[in-house]
């Protein structure tokens, strides 16, 4: 009895655990197809800003200043909760992958996402250490903290190559994204058009508007990305968690059901023995 009684709470504590992962694997699925078209839209935003970018510079040229020396910063986005697999893993693992093969001194470090700062305290160099997003909502006042410690080491160190490295949906390994400099890809670009852009600022003016717009448009992009990324990673692995709790949930039923059968069995015999005495006793007295 004992045992199957024990038995009955363990399946009902798993049934519990069950409950929250199945509510967890759905909220997971909710932000996800919410930040469906977020991505869409911003991807359309950051393909804008560059189709302009690459429209100027083929007349204007000489608004991208030429390469100079660099601090090198890299930026890494990962999860702020768990049950995601091995999502903040393989950003550590690309990232020493990368520096290895470039044979770059430590570059300086931001980490967003609380569950990666564990695996970030032992990297020289490490800058700084900030809250992820959880949500969608919560993307904007992730990108002002992020902005605010690379204003923090340009002020420092002068100017900056800043890197991004991050999961996207439709990619298992992280991809690294260069930030800034911005458009260095167009810096041979061919003109497009016969007639120069009419322009309402200085070229320089522009260009560093134009360029403060895709360095917070490629944020975005790159934050909403991880986020789906992750919830998407997180659904299929609790997806897996559940399933193995329905089959140790079923295996214990089957064990509680064989245990109480036993029982039964015992109480049988026991009313059948105690038949059989009352039976013995009463031929006796006859």
């Amino acid at each position: 009895m004992t045992r199957r009684r024990d038995l009955e709470a363990h399946r009902e504590t798993l049934d519990e655990i069950h409950e929250i992962m199945s509510s967890m694997k759905s909220l997971a699925y909710m932000e996800s197809r919410k930040l469906v078209a977020l991505l869409d839209a911003q991807h359309a935003a950051v393909e804008g800003i560059e189709a302009m970018a690459a429209d100027f510079l083929g007349f204007y040229p000489e608004t991208l200043a030429p390469g100079e020396n660099t601090t090198s910063v890299y930026v890494l986005i990962g999860s702020e909760r768990g049950f995601c697999g091995d999502f903040n893993e393989s950003l550590i693992r690309h990232l020493d992958a990368h520096l290895e093969q470039s044979a770059m001194e430590a570059p300086f470090l931001i980490a967003a996402g609380r569950k990666l700062h564990p695996l970030l305290e032992s990297k020289p160099q490490l800058s700084a250490l900030i809250d992820g997003a959880s949500t969608a909502e919560e993307v904007p006042e992730v990108i002002k903290r992020l902005v605010d410690e690379i204003v923090a080491l340009q002020t420092h160190h002068g100017p900056l190559s800043v890197h991004v490295l991050h999961h996207a949906l439709d990619a298992e390994e992280p991809g690294l994204n260069e930030l800034i400099p911005p458009f260095e890809q167009f810096i041979n670009g061919q003109q497009h058009f016969s007639y120069q852009p009419v322009l309402n600022l200085q070229p320089e003016d522009f260009f560093l508007e134009l360029s403060d717009q895709y360095v917070f448009a490629a944020l975005h992009q790159a934050l909403y990305a991880s986020l789906m990324a992750e919830n998407n990673r997180r659904v299929r692995h609790l997806e897996g968690a559940v399933r193995s709790l329905d089959d140790r949930s079923t295996e214990l039923r089957r064990k509680c059901n064989a245990l109480r059968q036993e029982e039964i069995i015992e109480e049988i015999e026991v009313i059948l023995l105690s038949t059989s005495a009352f039976d013995h006793d009463s031929s006796e007295r006859r």
